[in-house]
């Protein structure tokens, strides 16, 4: 079992930056890959990023690329969202995740935080 606390989140002004954390606890061992998803009113949850936890690979939505960066902490327990150059639309709220594959459909993930909301005023 895996439990996952986000936090981080607020209201910024577009062109300001947030950095948002995943607290991670339970079964540390058996965490495969951490992403970082979010949904605004009335959409879908869209993928955001991907990071393997053992290893250094990432991935991002075009959305976000050159703008948001995901890394880690293995002393913490963390995964972590810098979110740079933020825009109105990235608005949402924003969930970590753990999975087995590292893919973009939110299905394929086992492990879910509640969700901490980003409000970015234009």
């Amino acid at each position: 079992q895996v439990q996952l606390v986000e936090s981080g989140g607020g209201l910024v002004q577009a062109g300001g930056s947030l950095r948002l954390s995943c607290a991670i606890s339970g079964d540390i061992y058996s965490i495969v890959n951490m992403a970082w998803f979010r949904q605004a009113p009335e959409k879908e949850r869209e993928f955001v990023a991907v990071l393997r936890w053992n290893e250094r690979h990432t991935f991002y939505s075009d959305s976000v690329k050159g703008r948001f960066t995901i890394s880690r902490d293995y002393a913490e327990n963390s995964v972590y969202l810098q979110m740079d150059k933020l825009k109105a639309e990235d608005t949402g709220i924003y969930y970590c995740a753990e999975g087995r594959w590292a893919v973009s459909l939110p299905g394929s993930y086992d492990y879910w935080g509640q969700g901490t909301q980003v409000t970015v005023s234009s």
